[in-house]
């Protein structure tokens, strides 16, 4: 934890600790074995995408790479807490962690199998410095396709103590358009009703209560899952208690985003909080500023997809990229009594 002087704050005088959590899908993390309990057949070394053991290193290499570089002009140790999503299981995090660029920051991964029939599930990583967990759990999403019961990832629930204050967090991977946006709008609709749910309960017993809703979640900050079920605003001021601030939803509102698609800008990947972020004279962290890491070197440099985030795969084909997302990164900051 770095003392940081006057960091996103007018009083210059004052000083700070500082630490940063961020969201960022690793898009399609799977290791080179096969799982007959999951439909993992195109990332194996036969399988569609010739994902061989030298994907895998490098890939894994590449994440880590980010990892490294995320929130380090402000905080010393990168990210407290780092929310993902597309993993295919515990292992893949545990061979990330000790990836030499991260290796020194003692990560500790989180995941909870779900049921999602490709094994493909939200999941944190934790720096125990500053992070320790106390509840997981996972929490079912219900949807159904055309009638029938399909199977989404779960929410990934964490209850832990950042630096000695409660904290609730949720991971979220939330249903994809396909099929269309209109047409599948209903599933991450419930999937942000099943998320609503459970915050509301740990705010009816403490309104107060430090609320983290992470991930990718499929849908725009304007969206009506976001902002009408979940109740995500993007003005900070006057915030109810029942609502949650939306630090990206200016972004959105500029044009920036964190993955694009038919030359569109979408920015799925967020990080919303609970009001009791919000107050900047109180004796704990508070909400600063937020961030899409969109740095160059993550950017498509030539062809179809130019400035595009650089992926892994376009179809079947490896391109030695990082993933189909930006990571975002939201700061926050409590007030060093001396």
């Amino acid at each position: 934890m770095l003392p940081f002087k006057g960091f996103g704050q007018n009083n210059g005088s004052s000083d700070y600790q500082i630490i940063s959590i961020a969201f960022y899908n690793f898009e399609n993390l799977y290791d080179t074995i096969d799982d007959p309990e999951k439909d993992d057949a195109e990332f194996l070394p036969n399988g569609a995408k010739n994902y061989t053991g030298t994907v895998y290193q490098d890939k894994l290499s590449k994440i880590a790479e980010v990892i490294s570089l995320l929130g380090v002009d402000n905080t010393i140790d990168g990210p407290a807490i780092i929310g993902t999503a597309e993993i295919e299981n515990i292992h893949v995090l545990n061979d990330l962690v000790k990836q030499p660029a991260i290796a020194s920051r003692g990560y500790l991964p989180i995941l909870v199998d779900g049921p999602d029939l490709r094994g493909n599930d939200p999941a944190l990583l934790y720096n125990p410095k500053y992070f320790t967990p106390i509840k997981i759990s996972s929490i079912y999403v219900p949807i159904k396709r055309d009638g029938d019961t399909a199977y989404t990832r779960d929410i990934l629930y964490v209850k832990g103590l950042l630096m000695n204050e409660l904290v609730h967090i949720f991971v979220n991977h939330w249903p994809s358009r396909r099929g269309g946006e209109d047409a599948s709008a209903p599933l991450r609709e419930k999937a942000a009703e099943v998320c609503r749910e459970v915050i509301d309960s740990i705010l009816d017993a403490n309104d107060e209560s430090k609320i983290l809703v992470m991930g990718d979640f499929n849908d725009d900050p304007m969206s009506p899952s976001i902002k009408k079920v979940l109740r995500a605003s993007k003005e900070m001021d006057d915030l109810n208690i029942a609502e949650l601030y939306n630090p990206f939803a200016d972004f959105y509102l500029k044009g920036i985003g964190t993955l694009a698609w038919q030359d569109a800008w979408n920015l799925f990947d967020q990080v919303i909080m609970s009001k009791g972020w919000i107050d900047q004279n109180q004796r704990g962290f508070f909400f600063s500023k937020a961030e899409v890491f969109n740095q160059s070197f993550l950017t498509q440099k030539t062809g179809n997809f130019k400035g595009y985030p650089f992926r892994c795969y376009v179809g079947n084909e490896y391109t030695g990229g990082y993933s189909d997302h930006f990571p975002v990164i939201t700061y926050f900051l409590k007030k060093i009594i001396k």
